[in-house]
């Protein structure tokens, strides 16, 4: 069954989704903004941490 929500919001996707490749998956989501969230995200999760 294919995944059919947004990977950041769970809005349902359309014909207009965006796929993006974060942490070598590719997933879908509903818009650019949310592609932005979701790479802004992983960027902050693998950052090293201060110590």
């Amino acid at each position: 069954m294919a995944n059919t929500t947004c990977a950041a919001c769970d809005c349902t996707l359309d014909a207009h989704s965006v796929s993006v490749r974060i942490g070598g998956r590719n997933l879908e989501v509903c818009c650019d903004e949310c592609a932005a969230t979701l790479k802004e995200a992983h960027a902050s999760a693998t950052a090293p941490k201060r110590s």
